[in-house]
């Protein structure tokens, strides 16, 4: 996979504890939806938590893995590695 570390416009929705849950994404003008949440992590990056999502979907006819951060202070969504 190859670092991307782009901002994207995200939908997603949140449970009652308040942990979201990507639903689909715009990067460069094409729209991505989210098939499958593989795993979430959790790191610390520059001081920022930040929830990782491990997800595959297909995208141009082939099923791909990437990788989708949301920074938990900013409420900010980017798209990582693909």
């Amino acid at each position: 996979m190859k670092t991307i570390a782009a901002p994207v416009e995200m939908v997603c929705w949140f449970d009652l504890n308040g942990r979201p849950y990507p639903v689909r994404f715009r990067h460069k003008g094409s729209v991505v939806k989210v098939q499958q949440v593989i795993h979430t992590t959790e790191e610390k990056l520059a001081g920022n938590l930040m929830k990782v999502f491990r997800c595959q979907s297909e995208v141009d006819g082939v099923m791909r893995v990437f990788e989708l951060k949301y920074e938990l202070q900013t409420c900010k969504w980017f798209l990582w590695k693909m």
